[in-house]
């Protein structure tokens, strides 16, 4: 599989594929701090990612809304003292789309 931090989120349709359950643990293995969940019958993806204080939770979250910008591809964003929650899923298929896992590979890349 190539890397999803390389590849570049594409515009999607309502009538998009979603993630099959046969793709999804290959894709999985790519984001291991990722986890799936099901919130309204919507498969997503979401971590939460820990900080020492507010200012770098904003930082990052600042980061994470840029990357969102350029791929055109927006995700759930919580932000709290010493944390942020990010959730991304595809809002037109509802449901997962190969550009949540290029997006959360990428959103990795930026708490390096």
């Amino acid at each position: 599989m190539e890397d999803l931090r390389k590849q570049k989120c594409v515009a999607c349709r309502a009538d998009a594929p979603r993630v099959t359950d046969d793709e999804l643990p290959a894709l999985l293995k790519e984001i291991p701090d990722w986890r799936p969940i099901t919130k309204d019958s919507v498969l997503m993806l979401n971590r939460v990612f820990k900080f020492d204080d507010y200012e770098q939770s904003l930082k990052f979250t600042q980061k994470v809304a840029a990357l969102a910008e350029e791929e055109d591809h927006h995700p759930a964003i919580l932000l709290e003292w010493g944390k942020v929650e990010v959730t991304w899923w595809t809002h037109k298929i509802g449901g997962l789309h190969k550009n949540d896992f290029i997006a959360a590979a990428k959103t990795d890349n930026l708490n390096t």
